[in-house]
């Protein structure tokens, strides 16, 4: 920053002000530098010099190609600017699973040898440390001194591949292009501990900024204070594409902790089978099994075989993730026994479900509360509990996650 600019004849062309980045067209690449020009130069707008219209003298230096050819800086923020947009400013580091704050950025040239036509400048990665911020304070000295001073520090760097930016306004990160890739690949969990990191504003348009799927896994791992903190300001039609990607239960519990108008609103906008999920498990208090379970499962018939439940599998459109036991019924729709998945790998395709090593059936009553569930989980060291309803027909599953969950609540 500040560093002069030569014209092809060797005078002061201007001054560097800001780092241009198209993310649309290369996000690990300054595109062009932005000048403020010479006084004898001097134009309403700062001028945008490419990269490719650089190149580098013998000692290092700066200086346009004869060919180059400055435009004015287009006003319409088609460009991320790196001081502007990134120093000072908070970032995630997807590798570390955390939220930083940038003081400085390294770039390094490329393509400087003689015969490579066109300069690059790559951006290597960000400091969040000490020894950055020392050379934002020291800024103006000779550089020499400032190089000397900082290197006391050690260094402490992400690197551009690892970091994910946040801007206030989602609309303006769509329209530069910016992809969210890394971050929706992050676990639900870390993306919680990061929006619980940031400042509200900043939480809001990180949140918004998330696909219906990442932002209802991220939404069932946050606290109730902060679920009604992030869906707010959104509305009900926006709120009900989120809810529906959501488990049943969780859905569930975060509806009811909502008034009821701002409940039935988010219900209306909810497709019919989703909507009919969710009212059913609001029936049940919180904290017993009903208001734990889930109604994704997959149950077959007594008489399915081993094709059948793969056949299941493959068809269902819940978290495949949660599923660990196959449920077997008779015909009054009972559960008769459960089949743990890793049969099925073990069995020929036309084997009887029944015919397969099962599992000890534990069950528990829709009614049974939070304590209740817990010791029959840690008693018989389960995986998954199947939930019945007054009539001996299964009603739901609570997984080992719910319990966890209820523990660390009660904690």
């Amino acid at each position: 920053m500040g560093s002069a600019i030569a014209d092809a004849q060797g005078g002061t062309f201007g001054h560097i002000r800001e780092f241009a980045v198209a993310p649309s067209v290369d996000a690990a690449h300054v595109h062009g530098i932005v000048l403020k020009l010479a006084s004898s130069r001097r134009r309403d707008k700062p001028s945008l010099v490419l990269i490719s219209q650089l190149e580098l003298s013998p000692d290092g230096a700066m200086q346009l190609r004869k060919s180059a050819q400055p435009t004015p800086l287009p006003e319409d923020e088609s460009f991320l600017l790196l001081e502007r947009d990134l120093l000072d400013q908070q970032i995630i580091d997807v590798h570390g699973h955390k939220v930083v704050r940038v003081n400085d950025v390294d770039l390094v040239w490329e393509n400087c040898q003689e015969d490579t036509p066109d300069l690059s400048l790559r951006i290597a990665e960000v400091e969040v440390g000490m020894r950055g911020a020392v050379r934002r304070l020291l800024k103006g000295l000779p550089s020499t001194s400032v190089d000397r001073i900082a290197s006391r520090f050690g260094a402490s760097v992400i690197p551009w591949d690892f970091v994910d930016l946040i801007d206030r306004d989602p609309a303006r990160r769509v329209r530069l292009k910016i992809e969210q890739d890394r971050l929706s690949k992050m676990h639900p969990s870390d993306i919680a501990d990061i929006l619980e990191e940031l400042a509200p504003a900043e939480r809001h348009a990180l949140f918004v900024s998330l696909d219906e799927e990442v932002a209802a896994e991220a939404l069932e791992e946050v606290k109730p204070k902060m679920q009604q903190s992030l869906i707010e300001s959104l509305d009900s039609e926006q709120i009900a594409g989120i809810v529906e990607e959501m488990d049943p239960g969780a859905a569930a519990d975060l509806l009811s902790e909502l008034t009821d108008e701002r409940s039935e609103a988010i219900l209306g906008e909810m497709d019919p089978q989703e909507r009919q999920e969710v009212e059913d498990l609001l029936e049940f208090a919180g904290d017993s099994a009903a208001g734990r379970m889930t109604t994704e499962y997959i149950a077959l018939t007594s008489t399915a075989l081993v094709d059948q439940a793969i056949a299941a599998l493959r068809d269902f459109e819940g978290d495949i993730d949660m599923i660990t036991d196959i449920y077997l019924l008779d015909e009054e729709e009972k559960i008769t026994a459960l089949v743990p998945l890793v049969q099925l790998l073990l069995a020929a395709a036309g084997t009887p479900l029944t015919e397969l090593p099962h599992s000890h059936l534990v069950t528990c009553n829709v009614d049974a509360n939070g304590r209740k569930v817990a010791e029959l989980f840690d008693k018989y060291n389960l995986r998954s509990l199947p939930v019945i309803d007054k009539d001996k027909h299964l009603a739901g599953v609570i997984h080992a996650e719910q319990v966890i969950a209820l523990l660390r609540a009660n904690h």
